[in-house]
């Protein structure tokens, strides 16, 4: 496995898989590695003939008062991971290649950016939008792989790949998650004992909703008071949002007569950690 930090090396180092005809793959993660990064390094490795992972912890994409300084950095730990999955390359860039001093340009995908989470985390999907299509300029993947969990950011880059006629092919892999439902995230480590008891209560509000629908329940008020029963009894953490939207504009729906997405957020109370979590209902991304 080869570890590439320069933006120049990696270009080269692409065109040369290209000209071998060898299909790129690209995962893109911010680091600190769990199974559901590496259940998307397997995805990408079935589906093409080389596999780059970036790591790289974007700062464009965090708030003023996120945890950017503090997010797990355990890059040696990572690279072992990935070679074991079957990784071929890590792209490490440095970020003052990725933004070199008078840097300006970002990319807006406007109408879904403030949706959900970016209610809340103004800045953010510009932040990701940007740093994601920086990846594929400078990869040059055929294909990348994304993971459900972040659902809203599936669709805002599906949205982007269809406005900006991008040829890269996307897919999005289901969530990976613990053994009581808890979606995997590198985020989970800061959670206390308590707040980890109360965490798989997320995909229990989830399963409720779910269950209702495939009874027959359309109407999304229902559906949602399903899921806020659940997280009702939670003494761990609040509910930021819990919404049901359709899958290509991210607005509300009253009944479901296509498909939806049920998403949802928390944050804890001891150590304010953000949570989400989402299901889709009557179809796919």
């Amino acid at each position: 496995m080869k570890i590439v930090s320069s933006v120049s090396e990696m270009k080269n180092l692409s065109l040369t898989f290209q000209r071998a005809g060898r299909r790129i793959a690209l995962v893109p993660t911010m680091g600190a590695l769990h199974e559901g990064h590496l259940s998307l390094l397997k995805t990408a490795k079935r589906r093409c003939d080389t596999a780059v992972m970036s790591i790289f912890v974007n700062p464009t994409q965090f708030g003023p008062r996120e945890d950017f300084a503090n997010y797990p950095r355990p890059f040696e730990e990572d690279c072992a991971r990935a070679e074991k999955a079957g990784c071929d390359v890590v792209f490490a860039p440095v970020k003052e290649e990725m933004y070199p001093e008078g840097s300006a340009t970002v990319v807006t995908v406007e109408q879904l950016s403030d949706q959900l989470c970016g209610a809340s985390r103004p800045g953010h999907f510009k932040g990701v939008a940007t740093v994601v299509l920086k990846f594929f300029n400078i990869v040059s993947p055929h294909t990348a792989v994304f993971g459900l969990k972040d659902a809203l950011q599936c669709i805002l880059l599906k949205r982007m790949a269809l406005d900006l006629n991008l040829s890269v092919e996307l897919v999005f892999a289901a969530t990976v998650r613990e053994t009581d439902g808890l979606a995997m995230s590198s985020r989970n480590t800061y959670l206390t004992s308590a707040e980890r008891r109360d965490a798989p209560l997320l995909f229990e509000g989830l399963q409720n909703a779910r269950a209702l629908y495939d009874a027959g329940e359309r109407n999304a008020s229902r559906l949602r008071s399903s899921v806020m029963g659940v997280y009702g009894r939670s003494i761990a953490f609040t509910v930021e949002y819990v919404e049901i939207v359709d899958l290509v504009h991210v607005q509300p729906l009253a009944v479901l007569d296509k498909a939806g997405l049920v998403a949802v957020a928390v944050r804890t109370r001891e150590t304010d950690t953000r949570l989400i979590d989402n299901t889709i209902l009557g179809g796919t991304l």
